[in-house]
């Protein structure tokens, strides 16, 4: 039983077998990891509440967005390194100026902040649906004109990409996560076809966003935060406008494979070369 409950544990909350010690239940390392999810949980919760709601009302009144935008992503990162999350950023020099389409791979819940955080301008994002449905924050989002996509719906998240493609063209910056959900295992998995669509139909050039180390970090599903590294790292443009709505899957297979290449070998696909 102790093997198997171990080995549960390891799956669902990230915790190395090595780290529990069932002589005391769970064990320290364990409580310890929780209490910092908890600290975020808390102290986060604490700030969106004195800070939000004046700056959401000072947004509905100037329709200035900035303020808002930067509270939220410089608090995030404050507590994300108050626990022991160290972010380390390289290849800003990539970013060309203007409007472009930052694609990230996504692993966990810490490489969102991580990312965001690591952007040097307001961008905004292609989120799904259910995330506008919390307060104050779900307002917030649509104040920094965040999208929202229903991924169940093909119909509706066609008509997102259209709006993120629209708001593109007007002079907004956004990212997306082309693989719609969290990798289990920190692997990249195929994309979906609307980040090629999104850059054709706005345009603009794809910067290719590799997130390495944060699945050690935070597992998905779980909520045990480890002391750890993140990198973000972009890399050079690929100009979208060379490609016709005929090749937008050549485009999609281009920036996968870019990324797939560029990520560590434990992050690669199964059977990508260099692969572990």
């Amino acid at each position: 039983m102790p093997i198997i409950a171990e080995r549960t544990l390891e799956r669902f909350h990230g915790i190395p077998q090595d780290r529990l010690d069932w002589r005391g239940g769970i064990g320290e390392s364990f409580a310890y990891y929780m209490l910092r999810a908890l600290f975020i949980v808390v102290f986060l919760s604490i700030y969106i509440l004195i800070l939000g709601p004046p700056l959401l009302l000072y947004t509905l009144v100037t329709r200035h967005v900035d303020p808002l935008y930067w509270a939220g992503v410089k608090g995030v990162m404050f507590f994300v390194r108050a626990v022991g999350v160290k972010v380390r950023v390289e290849g800003r020099a990539n970013i060309p100026e203007g409007v472009c389409l930052f694609v990230a791979n996504h692993t966990s819940s810490a490489d969102a902040p991580a990312v965001v955080g690591a952007i040097p301008r307001r961008i905004a994002v292609l989120l799904k649906q259910s995330l506008f449905q919390w307060p104050i924050v779900g307002q917030a989002f649509r104040l920094a004109h965040f999208i929202p996509v229903n991924r169940r719906d093909r119909e509706s998240a066609i008509s997102s990409v259209e709006k993120a493609a629209e708001a593109m063209r007007a002079g907004q910056s956004f990212l997306i996560y082309p693989e719609g959900t969290r990798s289990p295992d920190g692997r990249l998995q195929e994309f979906k076809k609307g980040t090629a669509a999104l850059a054709i139909r706005a345009g603009a050039p794809i910067v290719p966003v590799l997130c390495s180390g944060a699945h050690r970090v935070m597992a998905k599903r779980s909520m045990v935060i480890h002391p750890g590294e993140i990198l973000v790292e972009f890399l050079e443009p690929i100009d979208a406008s060379k490609y016709t709505w005929e090749e937008r899957d050549a485009l999609r297979q281009r920036v996968h494979d870019v990324m797939a290449a560029g990520l560590p070998a434990d992050q690669r696909p199964i059977g990508f070369p260099g692969a572990e």
